[in-house]
């Protein structure tokens, strides 16, 4: 679900004009696009028997890829924190 809300989240409603560009034979150009969000989840762990919910809130970077004519791909998540 995150996956698929990034990627629409990526998408630009105009593609680059570098793809008209000459590129070195055997490469294809690619559009680059990121984005820094926030990403809450709750880490569930259990130690000698106890059960404990830590809630997380951290900075994602989300980095997709778009060949010419297609959809962005997510290609790279790191967290900031």
């Amino acid at each position: 679900m995150l996956k698929s809300l990034v990627e629409r989240l990526a998408k630009r409603n105009y593609d680059a004009d570098y793809f008209y560009e000459k590129v070195q034979e055997g490469s294809k150009a690619i559009e680059t696009s990121s984005l820094e969000a926030y990403v809450s989840v709750e880490m569930a762990l259990t130690e000698n028997g106890d059960h404990f919910n830590i809630p997380i809130v951290t900075c994602f970077l989300f980095t997709c890829i778009k060949h010419s004519g297609g959809n962005y791909n997510l290609r790279l998540a790191s967290s900031l924190s």
